[in-house]
């Protein structure tokens, strides 16, 4: 199992999004590199906070409420959250679940639309 987190672990955090994954009470528990750097102005001191603390009274309540529908069945896993049209972007948040699908947590997935600009196979960019 080791050896798998450390895989899946990598996937995460070479996803040039931003990964904040929290737990069922809402403490952040893991933040990918791409979430340190889009969370900077936040003082980058977020990982052991509460997500409920960086959001205002009616995004909590609808971060309550897509908790407990995650929680109504193991089928509840993902939910479309919002469209970012400043960043050409959809957000949703996915339920983290364990072997015997029981909730553990939640993260939020950003979908970004706008069409790659770096070239195939550009083996020189790094990001």
């Amino acid at each position: 199992m080791t050896e798998l987190y450390t895989y899946f672990k990598s996937i995460i955090d070479q996803d040039l999004c931003a990964v904040v994954i929290c737990n069922l009470f809402h403490k952040i528990i893991y933040m990918n590199p791409a979430a340190c750097k889009r969370y900077e102005k936040s003082g980058g001191k977020l990982l052991g906070k509460s997500l409920l603390d960086c959001h205002n009274a009616e995004s909590c309540k609808t971060i309550e409420e897509v908790l407990a529908w995650f929680k109504e069945s193991a089928e509840n896993n993902i939910v479309y959250t919002f469209r970012n049209d400043r960043e050409n972007k959809d957000v949703y948040m996915v339920a983290l679940r364990d072997d015997n699908k029981a909730l553990i947590g939640y993260y939020e997935k950003h979908e970004y639309r706008n069409a790659e600009t770096a070239p195939l196979y550009d083996f020189k960019k790094t990001t």
